[in-house]
């Protein structure tokens, strides 16, 4: 049986864990593959906003099983803190959440080191979310991390002394004044690893190969975006994993070619988080007002979110290097009452215009080069079907489909997972 993956194609923040949690249902097991508490997945439903980081958006169905990975990097104490926000909706966690024992651990020496190397690149910084994550994959690919698996063994307390001892030598060498009581930190991890044991802890790789001989349909679910991408990504303002589809093959141990569609999920614009460059990123008050309707705040960090216009040339960048097969158009509906759109097509260089997504896209190497649509004055936010959209919207899609080569297979107009209309 083939797995279907799920990713962003922008800098992140692109709709991911509404889309899950809308097509969970066609699913017998949602899987995350990469990434960690950097993630926040935000769902929609009965007047509630949910939050999630580490736990995958399938969690609210009563029928579909959740895996976390090994792709994954998890913090005991946020993972142990999501799981108690969710206590009053009578959630199965035993059975209906599974972790695998290659998934890294983030220790909280992990997240000491992460705020050590951001304050002393001073104006260089990348715009970390200080969780830890880069560190802990550091350790993972220098092989001294520690794995979920690890915390069953007898001498998983050497193991974690003596990576801690290792980092707090390398605190030293930074050199910069970090307030904090490691005793305190120690005390609230280890209360989490034990809530943390009480969980099912599987082969995953194993788990998913078996699910697969048994028919089961699986659907992959990314974190962050495609131009987060540690190699495709605009390095070094990246995040510490592989968000593209490649990921999901190192990230749950599914072989290339089981792998059936993948979902491409964007907005209607751009928009992203953090430090790096951003060649339609706008200082008027239409990004102002993309950010303020469209609400445009970290659902982790609580930074607000740059905005620009759609940047194609991005977008099939992303497109092609995950092999997508449908797309998902998100947030149409904040762009409502626009007089204008404009759309990336190219970038102008000093060697001319390029259609494709050149190893920089720092301010001074190119410029965007623009096409001009209508805009629309309907509110798209009470609309259930496509033959309600305005000419000028139907307009804008069908552009976007052309100039893509891919179909736009799911249109979301507001937050809610109501507000989705499939096309």
């Amino acid at each position: 049986m083939s797995v279907d993956l799920l990713l962003g194609l922008q800098w992140g923040d692109e709709g991911k864990g509404k889309i899950v949690d809308v097509l969970t249902q066609k699913y017998d097991i949602i899987a995350r593959f990469q990434g960690g508490p950097n993630a926040g997945h935000t769902l929609k439903f009965d007047g509630i906003s949910h939050v999630l980081h580490t736990i995958p958006s399938g969690i609210f169905h009563p029928s579909a099983i959740n895996i976390i990975g090994n792709g994954v990097v998890i913090d005991p104490v946020i993972f142990k803190g999501e799981i108690d926000k969710l206590a009053a909706f009578d959630i199965d966690f035993s059975e209906k959440l599974l972790i695998s024992k290659k998934a890294h651990l983030i220790l909280p020496t992990h997240r000491l080191l992460d705020a050590a190397s951001e304050t002393a690149k001073g104006k260089a910084k990348i715009g970390s979310t200080l969780k830890g994550i880069g560190p802990t994959y550091m350790d993972k690919t220098g092989r001294n991390g520690i794995r979920v698996g690890d915390i069953l063994l007898d001498d998983w307390k050497n193991r974690y002394s003596t990576l801690r001892d290792k980092h707090l030598g390398m605190l030293e060498n930074y050199k910069v004044a970090l307030e904090y009581d490691l005793n305190d930190l120690e005390k609230i991890f280890f209360e989490s690893i034990e809530h943390l044991k009480r969980l099912k802890l599987i082969d995953s790789e194993d788990y998913l190969h078996q699910a697969q001989k048994n028919h089961k349909k699986i659907l992959a679910e990314g974190a962050q975006g495609s131009l987060l991408d540690v190699d495709f990504g605009t390095y070094p303002f990246v995040t510490s994993s592989t968000t593209t589809a490649a990921g999901a093959c190192t990230g749950l141990g599914i072989a290339p070619n089981t792998v059936g569609d993948v979902y491409g999920i964007f907005k209607a614009y751009t928009t992203r988080v953090g430090s790096g460059p951003f060649p339609t990123e706008l200082f008027d008050g239409y990004g102002e007002t993309m950010g303020r309707v469209g609400m445009e705040f970290g659902a982790t960090t609580g930074r607000a979110r740059r905005c620009g216009w759609i940047d194609l040339v991005a977008l099939k960048y992303a497109i092609r290097v995950n092999g997508v097969t449908q797309l998902m158009m998100m947030k149409g509906d904040v762009l409502s009452g626009f007089d204008k759109i404009k759309i990336c097509t190219a970038y102008k260089t000093s060697q001319g215009e390029i259609e494709h997504f050149p190893f920089s896209i720092e301010p001074e190497n190119v410029k965007p080069v623009y096409t001009e649509m209508a805009g629309w004055k309907e509110d798209l936010t009470q609309m259930t079907k496509e033959e309600e959209f305005p000419k000028e919207f139907n307009a804008y899609i069908s552009y976007l489909e052309k100039e893509l080569e891919t179909p736009i297979k799911i249109v979301s107009v507001g937050p809610d997972r109501k507000q989705t209309i499939f096309r």
